[in-house]
């Protein structure tokens, strides 16, 4: 006798569902009715100006510039300071200074290395008496956070001016990228 209840609402509640759809279909065909569809115009085309490419003779922008390098041919005028033609150039010369960042330090037997990265991301170990920048720079000093050198600069007479510089070590990178 139970089961006779929950079949009479069950029958009721199914009757409630129809298929009848016409309201939606009327609502949908006067949304349609409504509305206009607007196509946007299709834009201008701007004129393609030409141009003939005349700086044939100059660096290709899509060539990666090759590093700086010192003229070696300045003028020498005798009784004044100038460096050493003669000298066998070392690799780190060929870089300025601020294309080589120091990385840290190494050392052994109570000797300290310092390690180098230049801008083509090769590492080197240099010390006291090596060379680097575009300057003749001798390092004099390796410390644990920078080094020192002794640089010739030419002052445009034909003589040559010296200067004591330092590449020191920046802090490392936070984020991981190296």
């Amino acid at each position: 006798m139970r089961k006779l209840p929950l079949i009479i609402v069950m029958s009721l509640l199914l009757s409630a569902c129809n298929d009848d759809t016409s309201e939606q279909k009327e609502f949908i065909d006067q949304v349609k009715a409504s509305t206009t569809p607007e196509v946007e115009p299709i834009p201008q085309m701007a004129k393609f100006e030409y141009f003939e490419y005349s700086a044939g003779e100059l660096r290709s922008p899509f060539v990666a510039p090759k590093p700086e390098i010192i003229q070696n041919n300045l003028v020498q005028v005798k009784n004044c300071l100038h460096p050493d033609p003669d000298r066998v150039r070392q690799p780190l010369e060929k870089y300025p200074l601020d294309n080589l960042s120091m990385k840290g330090t190494i050392g052994s037997k109570g000797r300290t290395w310092a390690l180098i990265k230049a801008a083509d991301d090769t590492l080197y170990r240099v010390t006291e008496g090596n060379y680097l920048g575009l300057y003749h720079g001798e390092i004099k000093e390796v410390h644990d956070n920078y080094i020192q050198l002794l640089e010739l600069i030419p002052d445009g007479s034909g003589c040559w001016k010296e200067r004591l510089t330092k590449l020191e070590m920046l802090e490392a990178d936070t984020n991981g990228a190296s």
